[in-house]
């Protein structure tokens, strides 16, 4: 039998920050091993009991992700070498899901054709120019 986690990787659980691969497999030994439940619960009461480590308040606020705008520059090839490689890591190494996200959104607009662009751009301004319009008359 594999040994208990680690606090970090309880709150990783908890926070879904484990790759699916990792998450399923946790969730598949908490149904087997009932010791494992216990020790997530007693992660849950500390947690809610409001001890915080200073890794938590990190994780939680998600101080080292990136912006979309910095991801855009990343995409494009802009930014200097030292943010290139920070953020490649960011992305390939810790694999943050939060910003993963937002590049693989980013990456999948760069690649749509100008009349779809065009099309969605128009749609947003459509969906926002009666609050706008509304918020003037006020």
């Amino acid at each position: 039998m594999r040994p208990s986690l680690s606090f970090a990787e309880w709150e990783a659980y908890l926070d879904e920050a484990l790759p699916p691969e990792a998450m399923a497999e946790l969730e598949r030994r908490l149904v087997r091993e009932p010791r494992l439940a216990q020790e997530l619960a007693t992660v849950i009461a500390l947690r809610d009991a409001g001890i915080h480590s200073l890794g938590a308040f990190w994780r939680k606020h998600r101080l080292t992700c990136l912006s979309r705008e910095q991801l855009g520059s990343y995409l494009l090839g802009t930014l200097p070498e030292e943010w290139m490689r920070y953020i490649r890591f960011h992305l390939e190494v810790l694999e943050c899901p939060y910003c993963r996200a937002n590049y693989a959104d980013l990456r999948r607009a760069q690649g749509e054709s100008p009349a779809v662009q065009q099309t969605r751009r128009k749609r947003y301004f459509e969906s926002s120019a009666g609050i706008l319009r509304r918020n003037r008359t006020r």
